[in-house]
C-alpha cells in the first residue's frame, strides 16, 4: 500500500508540474455551469418578456380590429412604422380586398402569411403570429355566436381541467436534469488529460518501461495510475457542483414558477454517487489510453469513446429510452440523482445495480490493464 501511496504521489506530482494540462482537464467544469447560466438568463429573459415581432401587414385598413388585436401582443405593422433602424422580420401577413365584407356577412374572411418556413430564424415568429391569428379567430367565432343568440360554450362540450401536481422542486428538477447531465460528464472530462498522460504520455517519454524496472508489481502500477485519474475526476466534479451552486443562484429562477437549488446534502450525493463512475471512467480511459500507439491516438479514441457515457446520460435525462437503462451504468445514476432532485424516492435497488455494474466494468477493464502491461506490444508501443 505504501507504494501505491508513492506512486500516486509521483503522478499528482507530475501532473501538478504540467499545469496548462490539468486546467484544460478542469476548464469544461469551471465554464460549463457559466455558460448554462447565461443561456438560461436569455431564455428566462425572452419568456418573460418577449420582444415586439415587427411584420409586413399589407391592406391594415381592411382589418384594423386584426391589427389592433396583434398590436396588443407585440406584434406590429413594421411596414408603416417610420423608427429608423427597425428591424422587421422577412413575414408578410396580406389581408384580402374581401375581407371587412366577408367579416360583415358573418362568412369566413381570408388572411395569406407568407413566410420562409425553413428559416430557422423565423420558425418561432411564425409560430407566434399563427397562435395569435387563431386566438384572434376564437374570439370573433365566439362573438358570432352571441350575435346569433348562441351561447359560445354549445360548441365546446368539453371543458378539460388539468391540475398540475408538480412542485417548485420538481419543476426545477427538469432544469437541472441536464445540469446533473454536464456534472457527470465532467468525471470523464476532468481526468482524461491525465489519464493520457499518464500511460500513453509516458510511454511516448520512455518513462513507463524505467517505472516497470523499479521494484514495483504491475498491479500496483495500475492502481496507482487509476487511483491518481479517478482524484482529479472528482476533483473536476467537486469544482462544478461549488461553480454551480454560486453561479445558478443568480438566475430568476422564480420568474418561470419554481427554483433551482444546489444544497449541500445535494453535492453530497452528488459525489457518493460519481464515485464508482470516476473509477470506471479512469479505468477506461488508462485502458484505451494504453491500447493506442501514440499520444494523439489516445486523444482520438477517448473522443469516440466519451460518446457512449454521453448518450446514456442524455437518453436518461429525456427518457427517450427503454427502462432498462435504469439499470445501466451512468443512466443509472443519471436517474437516481434526477429522482433526488424531483424530491421523489430515490430508486436504490436500481442505483445499487448500477453502481455494482459500474465498479464490475472499471474492475475488469483494471484486470484487463494490468495483463497488457505484461506485453512488451504495450509497453513499448510496438
Amino acid at each position: 500500500m505504501n507504494r501505491i501511496l508513492t506512486m500516486v504521489r509521483k503522478e499528482l506530482i507530475d501532473a501538478a508540474r504540467d499545469k496548462r494540462s490539468v486546467m484544460a482537464g478542469l476548464y469544461y467544469a469551471i465554464g460549463t455551469p457559466l455558460m448554462m447560466c447565461g443561456m438560461f438568463m436569455m431564455l428566462i429573459s425572452q419568456l418573460t418578456s418577449p420582444d415586439d415581432l415587427n411584420i409586413h401587414i399589407q391592406n391594415p385598413d381592411k382589418a384594423p380590429d386584426l391589427v389592433k388585436f396583434l398590436a396588443s401582443s407585440g406584434i406590429n405593422n413594421g411596414a408603416s412604422s417610420e423608427t429608423p433602424g427597425l428591424k422587421v422580420k422577412e413575414i408578410y401577413l396580406t389581408i384580402a380586398d374581401d375581407y371587412p365584407e366577408q367579416m360583415a356577412k358573418g362568412l369566413r374572411a381570408e388572411v395569406t402569411l407568407v413566410a420562409d418556413n425553413s428559416n430557422e430564424k423565423l420558425q418561432k415568429s411564425i409560430s407566434r403570429l399563427k397562435k395569435q391569428l387563431q386566438a384572434y379567430a376564437s374570439e370573433m367565432g365566439s362573438l358570432r355566436l352571441i350575435a346569433r343568440g348562441i351561447d359560445p360554450r354549445v360548441v365546446q362540450p368539453l371543458k378539460v381541467v388539468v391540475e398540475d401536481q408538480a412542485t417548485a422542486d420538481s419543476k426545477g428538477g427538469i432544469i437541472l436534469g441536464f445540469a446533473i447531465f454536464t456534472m457527470i460528464y465532467a468525471v470523464f472530462i476532468s481526468g482524461m488529460n491525465l489519464a493520457i498522460d499518464t500511460s500513453a504520455g509516458e510511454r511516448e517519454r520512455n518513462s513507463l518501461a524505467l517505472l516497470l524496472s523499479h521494484p514495483i508489481s504491475t498491479w500496483q502500477l495500475v492502481m496507482s495510475k487509476i487511483i491518481s485519474v479517478t482524484i482529479f475526476a472528482m476533483l473536476g466534479l467537486a469544482l462544478i457542483l461549488i461553480v454551480s451552486k454560486i453561479a445558478y443562484a443568480f438566475v430568476p429562477w422564480q420568474e418561470l414558477g419554481f427554483a433551482v437549488n444546489i444544497n449541500p446534502s445535494f453535492m453530497l450525493v452528488m459525489l457518493a454517487v460519481g464515485f464508482p463512475v470516476a473509477i470506471m471512467a479512469a479505468a477506461t480511459q488508462l485502458f484505451v489510453s494504453f491500447m493506442a500507439k501514440s499520444f494523439k491516438e489516445a486523444q482520438s479514441y477517448l473522443t469516440i469513446v466519451l460518446l457512449l457515457p454521453a448518450a446514456l446520460a442524455l437518453a436518461a435525462s429525456y427518457d427517450i429510452a427503454p427502462d432498462t437503462l435504469q439499470w445501466l451504468p451512468v443512466s443509472g445514476q443519471q436517474q437516481a440523482l434526477m429522482a433526488y432532485v424531483k424530491g421523489r424516492e430515490i430508486p436504490l435497488v436500481q442505483l445499487a445495480v448500477s453502481s455494482l455494474a459500474t465498479l464490475g466494468i472499471a474492475l475488469a477493464l483494471t484486470f484487463g490493464l494490468e495483463r497488457s502491461l505484461k506485453s512488451e506490444k504495450i509497453v513499448f508501443g510496438l
